[in-house]
């Protein structure tokens, strides 16, 4: 294992360490709301401090890019990591048990590294560029589905971007005529890996922000799937609209997104 992947292993399950222990020891949370439809509590700023911690003191030149504390900037910095400490706190807060931590390592702007990390199961996902995907250590590969048709696959609501409802339900009422199945669970981070384990065949949704998308999209690559905005093209993390997918599936989810 890349030594820059260990790191992020090992902050993945400090975080997730605190997220099982807040949501297995009954204590009561405290739940700001940042906007409309998206919150944060205690538990995700302790895990995101833990991360900080274990990456500042393994590279500490290097720059950060985290959900809850923003930009830390080094202008002369070639690595810069992308942390979502606790993907899914709407289900988190409920005791829905589909969360996870989510940390990408980029170099120059591409994401080298990738730890998605889901402690109610103790599912850890890793990839490395040009290395391959592995669930619990096991390569995983993208599925093989042939179609659309038969493909089950994953979404997200607009949940922060209601002023894209329209055009999202627009998408939807396709593919859920056009697919064997549509479902939404609630944590893109792991709606990714999924992806890459070939659990869901396709996933897209729209209004997402980096740290949502940065270690999933290089899981699926690397597990033989392909990734891109709606156009196919691979501006999904500033657009922050993303569709991924097995191969065969891909341009077909292209083609029934437009």
């Amino acid at each position: 294992m890349h030594p820059m992947l260990n790191v992020a292993v090992k902050a993945a399950r400090r975080a997730g360490a605190i997220i099982n222990r807040a949501a297995f020891d009954g204590t009561a949370l405290k739940v700001r709301s940042k906007q409309a439809n998206d919150f944060v509590t205690q538990v995700d700023q302790a895990a995101e401090s833990a991360i900080l911690d274990i990456v500042r003191a393994a590279y500490p030149a290097h720059a950060i890019l985290a959900e809850e504390s923003g930009e830390h900037a080094s202008a002369q910095a070639e690595y810069r990591w992308v942390i979502d400490p606790l993907d899914g706190t709407t289900n988190f807060i409920h005791g829905f048990p589909q969360y996870a931590v989510s940390i990408g390592v980029q170099h120059r702007g591409v994401t080298a590294h990738a730890v998605i990390y889901d402690p109610a199961k103790n599912e850890l996902f890793t990839a490395s560029r040009g290395r391959g995907a592995f669930l619990n250590d096991r390569r995983i590969r993208v599925s093989r589905c042939p179609s659309l048709k038969e493909a089950l696959v994953g979404t997200g609501f607009p949940f922060k971007e209601l002023s894209r409802l329209d055009p999202y339900l627009r998408q939807l009422h396709t593919l859920v005529s056009t697919t064997a199945g549509v479902r939404r669970a609630g944590a893109a981070a792991l709606d990714l890996a999924y992806v890459a384990a070939g659990r869901l065949d396709a996933f897209w949704e729209m209004g997402l922000c980096p740290w949502d998308m940065a270690a999933g999209a290089l899981l699926i690559q690397e597990a033989g799937g392909l990734v891109g905005d709606f156009t196919g093209e691979p501006g999904y993390l500033e657009s922050g609209d993303i569709a991924a997918g097995a191969p065969k599936v891909f341009a077909q989810l292209l083609a029934a997104l437009r």
